[in-house]
């Protein structure tokens, strides 16, 4: 199960690291390109979020059938391996959290971006009529 974990911290990655591309400040001639690329790259990225449903739900699944160590019925080991589980549960779903946002985050700044260019390009055919 650990190949589905290293995959969505990837495509997180890639998410953050377009969305920073997108946003960075003098860009302007790559911008164009990149933007090209992220609208792109959103269709595919959106797999992303049943893929995050699924992870979700085998975290679920994980916790409800974990059994259960109190205090005074497990050894110090399983109390270890216990706490383990619980936040390797945690670490992971804060994982999809982020892959959700930023996917999300990425969806707004591109079409935020896009609107933009729009908008400049109206500009400049305004100008250029006058």
């Amino acid at each position: 199960m650990a190949l589905e974990w290293v995959v969505l911290g990837y495509a997180a990655g890639a998410e953050v690291v377009m969305l920073l591309l997108l946003t960075l400040p003098g860009l302007g001639g790559l911008r164009k390109g990149l933007l090209a690329v992220t609208r792109n790259m959103l269709k595919p990225f959106l797999s992303i979020v049943p893929f995050c449903l699924f992870l979700l739900m085998d975290i679920y699944w994980k916790y409800e059938t974990r059994p259960s160590c109190e205090a005074a019925s497990c050894t110090p080991s399983e109390h270890l391996r216990h706490q383990k589980s619980i936040m390797k549960s945690q670490r992971n779903a804060l994982l999809i959290a982020a892959a959700l946002v930023f996917y999300w985050l990425l969806y707004s700044v591109t079409n935020l971006v896009v609107r933009l260019e729009q908008m400049s390009q109206r500009v400049e055919k305004l100008k250029n009529q006058d």
